[in-house]
């Protein structure tokens, strides 16, 4: 099978398991719930969503790439049940290619969904916001549409290497749902500019409209991609080498 049938085959599967388009819908409606949530409080949001609005725009997002890592998770996770990796394997002889078919089939979407999600998100979050949004450029705004929708493919591939080298759902998402909502909160607080470079961190570094440390807006979204990258490096690698 070539490269393309695979990947034909992999979005066959994915638009039509009910898991994964929940999944994706999950994460364009936890996102601008939890933003116009933040937008509409007397705060902004957050601690600093009077100076920083477009962080308080996309406040959602830190809620919506869990849905992202769960659909990145359970679309490589679901290949390890039942021995349908095998019949797999079977018509792509070559893991590399079935392994790039699959990346590819969850990275599209995903990035499709983000960015709708990161231009509702804007309109919502804005008009939460109210007068206080018109300290946010246009610009800025694209920026953080653009910004969500390369964020959250990001967080998904990062998700789905990961539970190649697990091949376990539950095992993906047991280690990386605390880590982003809890552990990389305190390892900020505690060790400063080092959790800057944290893949969640540094990728949400585009999600604000300045930062007085730590890398840039697009810098930190590289940082999240090498995070990715070597996340999927590893499960290719453990496809490759490793019996069903």
């Amino acid at each position: 099978m070539t490269y393309t049938a695979a990947l034909h085959a992999e979005w066959i599967k994915i638009r039509t398991l009910r898991s994964l388009v929940g999944a994706l819908c999950a994460v364009l409606l936890a996102t601008v719930a939890f933003s116009v949530l933040a937008g509409a409080d007397t705060d902004g949001g957050t601690a600093d969503g009077a100076s920083d609005p477009l962080s308080s725009v996309f406040f959602g997002v830190s809620f919506g790439q869990i849905a992202a890592v769960a659909f990145g998770a359970t679309a490589v996770s679901a290949e390890f049940r039942g021995g349908a990796l095998g019949l797999w394997w079977c018509a792509v002889p070559d893991r590399v290619r079935w392994f790039a078919a699959k990346v590819t089939a969850i990275a599209l979407p995903v990035f499709v969904v983000g960015l709708l999600t990161g231009l509702v998100t804007l309109f919502a979050g804005r008009t939460a916001l109210g007068a206080r949004a018109d300290q946010l450029t246009w610009a800025d705004g694209m920026r953080g549409v653009v910004g969500c929708g390369v964020y959250l493919t990001l967080m998904a591939l990062l998700a789905a290497g990961l539970a190649a080298v697990l091949r376990s759902g539950v095992a993906t998402l047991g280690f990386l749902v605390p880590f982003l909502l809890i552990v990389s909160f305190v390892i900020g607080d505690l060790s400063g500019t080092v959790a800057d470079y944290l893949p969640d961190r540094a990728g949400q570094a585009v999600l604000h409209t300045g930062t007085d440390a730590g890398p840039g807006p697009w810098t930190g979204l590289a940082v999240t991609a090498l995070w990715a990258a070597a996340a999927l490096a590893a499960g290719g690698w453990s496809v490759r080498r490793r019996d069903v």
